[in-house]
């Protein structure tokens, strides 16, 4: 069932956002999709079938033992099933932007994530463009939050279900007026915002870490509401791969990037 839902909510909201991006896109694409989306969609499905179609249960075995052993914080407590999923989505939600925050800061890690910053556009299909290995640390990481925490198999199930949802959301290349943007990114991290994450700039790649939410940013002082240049001319890019034959094949993605030399651009 968690996978069924899954890719029934996965393929809804894409198709949903590629409608809307190519009707009302935020910014004119330099690349055509035909040189992106291939290897940018096959790499998500390698980690679909490679980690998450066969891993993911894990978590949800996780929780399942958990709660079981009577193990994690929110054990200790009979809370209100309201209560206890919104602790759960925020705990889970605070551990990613702290593993992505150390994806940016640790040049072990850094050398998978920069797949995904090396995308010389932005859209839908950037959000599920990351390398096998991160996708397994991340994995690896989030079974140490639902232990830590207690978290129950179906508030697993449900911030699983969300977080790829508005990953796909957060790097689409959508318009969204003004009045609503405004409104929108008080709760959630809009594709506006979180456009100036990808920037080729080295201080704004170091802003607005988050996927769901951009309350962790401004706790942490990493939140940054306006890019140096208007949104639909932001450079995007890790600064040092410039070229879609640097970027784009699939060679690049799994092997390529993560083994070139680990020089940040520094403006």
């Amino acid at each position: 069932m968690d996978i069924q839902l899954r890719l029934w909510g996965f393929f809804s909201v894409v198709c949903i956002l590629m409608f809307w991006e190519s009707h009302y896109p935020r910014k004119t694409q330099l690349l055509p999709r035909i040189q992106r989306w291939p290897n940018n969609f096959t790499l998500g499905f390698i980690n679909a079938l490679c980690v998450q179609a066969t891993l993911m249960g894990i978590g949800l075995l996780t929780a399942q033992w958990a709660q079981l052993q009577g193990w994690g914080l929110l054990q200790l407590v009979h809370w209100p099933t309201g209560i206890e999923m919104l602790c759960s989505l925020l705990g889970l939600d605070l551990l990613i932007y702290i593993q992505h925050r150390l994806f940016h800061e640790w040049p072990w890690l850094w050398r998978w994530h920069r797949v995904h910053h090396t995308d010389l556009a932005l859209d839908v299909s950037s959000g599920v463009r990351f390398h096998p290995i991160e996708a397994l640390i991340s994995l690896g990481l989030k079974q140490l939050g639902i232990l830590v925490l207690g978290i129950s198999p179906m508030n697993v199930l449900i911030f699983e279900l969300s977080l790829s949802l508005l990953a796909l959301f957060n790097h689409s290349n959508i318009y969204i007026p003004e009045p609503l943007e405004n409104i929108l990114r008080k709760v959630l991290m809009t594709p506006d915002l979180h456009r100036i994450h990808h920037s080729v700039i080295h201080e704004e790649q170091q802003k607005n870490f988050g996927f769901s939410v951009p309350w962790w940013d401004q706790c942490f002082g990493s939140f940054q509401a306006k890019a140096q240049l208007p949104a639909d001319q932001i450079i995007l890019g890790d600064g040092t791969l410039d070229t879609p034959a640097q970027t784009q094949s699939l060679k690049a993605l799994l092997k390529d990037i993560p083994l070139r030399s680990q020089e940040r651009f520094h403006p």
